[in-house]
């Protein structure tokens, strides 16, 4: 079957303030991951692509820009199934207040079991984003061949959500996985299992360094957090 590369769009704005962006319109990429969204098409240089499919949102939409722009006549389709998790009534809210509700408890430990108010549960998210990659899989397979490869952009808790479902974990241990802004992570799936070939690889170690103001609390930041300072 295809192999899939999973790009989490660049940095926006709603990262760098700590808000909480869910499917707020007109969260666009900050300065910074625009200059994200340019490196793409050289990252992905030596990677040919048989098709694109972006979530709807304006950020996946700027992060994928250039790369267009770089292969023209790529196929591009949206895919609503992709979109980001519909965090209802979290929407547009501060991260570090939202850290006191107690809902946040249960996202953190017992995400199966989270439903966000006013929107959707994170294992509905899953379901309609690990469906959207099993039907492109066949899709991309019928039209370009098992060998083919293609490239879907969307959000934080989305890629991990189906790289949770690619290695067999439980919802509930999807916390434990992070990738950064515009970081690419693949994925290939046969009839037996997928492997998955990279996480979260933004060529910058940076984020590894020693922080300022460590936190050693053990809470992953829902929606997948702003990448290294």
């Amino acid at each position: 079957m295809a192999t899939l590369i999973l790009v989490r769009h660049g940095r926006s704005t709603a990262n760098t303030s700590g808000v909480l962006a869910g499917r707020t319109p007109g969260i666009a990429l900050d300065e910074r991951g625009a200059a994200q969204a340019a490196a793409l098409p050289g990252r992905l240089a030596d990677v040919p692509l048989a098709a694109v499919v972006t979530s709807p949102l304006q950020r996946c939409r700027e992060t994928l820009r250039p790369l267009l722009e770089a292969r023209p006549g790529l196929p591009v389709h949206v895919e609503d199934r992709i979109n980001e998790c519909d965090y209802g009534d979290w929407s547009g809210r501060k991260l570090a207040e939202l850290g006191d509700e107690p809902l946040m408890e249960i996202v953190q430990a017992h995400a199966s079991a989270a439903e966000f108010p006013g929107g959707e549960s994170m294992r509905a998210m899953q379901n309609r984003a690990v469906e959207a990659v099993r039907d492109w899989n066949a899709r991309v397979e019928a039209e370009h061949g098992e060998d083919a490869t293609y490239l879907m952009c969307s959000h934080g808790d989305i890629v991990k959500a189906i790289v949770a479902d690619a290695l067999g974990l439980h919802l509930d241990l999807f916390q434990r996985i992070h990738v950064d802004p515009c970081s690419v992570t693949a994925i290939r799936y046969t009839r037996v299992r997928p492997f998955l070939l990279r996480l979260g690889d933004t060529g910058d170690f940076a984020g590894f360094a020693p922080r300022e103001h460590p936190d050693s609390s053990g809470t992953a930041e829902v929606g997948g957090g702003a990448g290294a300072p």
